[in-house]
């Protein structure tokens, strides 16, 4: 009896491991250097933008899609980023780039008339998770990492075709 009650003190102790998820944190989490907004900038072409590590995992794009509810960015974008104050974020008409890095400074920052900054009050790796969710309700991302939850929205599964 002993012997079976410490086994499993033993076992509660080190856990099973089962839930604990770890990514591989993009290694800046703050983009660093010029982000082309249009393709008629002048100066060199700018790097190719790697995927956030998010973005390819559906955990990440559901926590992404409660911060986007929970930041209330439904107030301004709808509940399924239909857009209402805020622009559309469901088509391939993006103000100010698609990018991953683009998106992931346009909250960061902010943008004129309207788009409020949030640093230094959301955490840049729940910013990295918004960034992945707001990419799937374009279809910019592979359909397998799409939430599975449906949004608030009538046709919150549909998704552009690309």
């Amino acid at each position: 009896m002993a012997r079976a009650l410490v086994l499993l003190l033993a076992a509660l102790a080190l856990g099973c491991g089962r839930e604990k998820r770890t990514f591989d944190v993009p290694p800046v989490s703050n983009p660093s250097g010029p982000v082309r907004m249009t393709p008629l900038q002048p100066g060199p072409p700018t790097r190719d933008v790697a995927l956030s590590v998010y973005e390819e995992n559906r955990w990440a794009v559901g926590e992404g899609q409660r911060l986007f509810s929970w930041f209330n960015c439904t107030g301004c974008h709808a509940a399924a980023g239909g857009g209402g104050i805020g622009p559309p974020l469901r088509d391939d008409d993006w103000i100010y780039g698609s990018d991953p890095e683009n998106i992931f400074r346009t909250i960061m920052e902010g943008r004129p008339n309207g788009m409020p900054a949030f640093e230094g009050r959301v955490n840049p790796d729940d910013v990295w998770k918004l960034v992945a969710y707001v990419r799937t309700l374009a279809g910019m991302t592979p359909r397998d990492v799409w939430p599975a939850r449906a949004d608030a929205s009538d046709d919150a599964n549909a998704r552009p075709a690309r």
